[in-house]
Formats: structure tokens, C-alpha cells, sequence
């Protein structure tokens, strides 16, 4: 059975690699700006660390997405729960519609998902 703090992780990095990619950020540029080393981020983007609130908060700052939203990606902070509308009943939906899909690999599921909800609006 697989650690869910695994699944989470794996999940945060591809978040932040689908981030960087929307970015048009090298990992090399994105070091840079974070001053954190490439290796670091590399194993970040992989799930192979779990990174501090700090370095959550410099990748959230070169990336221009939200701290709670890496925070939530990370699994340290629950999404603030938001009046019932049209989105948020669609959101479960379409993440179980992405889930599955079985064209689509674990990871790109789980990018999809995490670029999705950063489309969706805060709070």
C-alpha cells in the first residue's frame, strides 16, 4: 500500500513542474529565482523530499501562485471550504472524470488535477 505523505508529495511536484512549465521556467531559472539549488528542486518536482513552508513560499513567490495553494498542494493546510455554486459541484466531477481516465498516467492525473484547481477561483 502506498504512504499517502508519497502520494501527496509526488502530487505537490507535479504541481510545481506543471507550474514551472506554465512559467516557461527552466529548473536552472527557477533555482535562481528561489535561491535553491537545481538538485533540490529536481528531487521536489520528483516527490522525493517534502519541502519546508519557507521553500514553499519562495517557490510560490518565483512562480506567482499562492502560498495557501502550495500549502494545500503540499497537504499542510485543507482548501477553504467555499459556498455551494455551479463550481464547486463541478469540481468533484471533473478531478473523478481525470482520475478516470485511463489514458492519461498517475502523473498527469495528478498535474491535471493540481493545474485545475489553480484555475479554480480562491476560497
Amino acid at each position: 500500500m502506498t504512504d499517502p505523505w508519497e502520494t501527496q508529495r509526488e502530487a505537490l511536484g507535479s504541481f510545481i513542474r506543471a507550474q514551472r512549465k506554465m512559467a516557461n521556467l527552466s529548473l536552472r531559472q527557477l533555482a535562481e529565482l528561489t535561491s535553491l539549488s537545481n538538485p533540490y528542486l529536481s528531487q521536489l518536482e520528483r516527490g522525493l523530499h517534502q519541502p519546508s513552508v519557507r521553500v514553499l513560499k519562495l517557490i510560490s513567490d518565483a512562480l506567482n501562485v499562492s502560498a495557501e495553494t502550495l500549502l494545500t498542494e503540499a497537504g499542510l493546510i485543507t482548501p477553504a471550504s467555499t459556498a455551494p455554486d455551479e463550481t464547486a459541484s463541478a469540481g468533484p466531477l471533473t478531478e473523478d472524470a481525470i482520475r478516470g481516465d485511463e489514458r492519461l498516467s498517475e502523473d498527469q492525473k495528478s498535474a491535471l488535477i493540481a493545474v485545475y484547481r489553480s484555475m479554480l477561483p480562491p476560497g
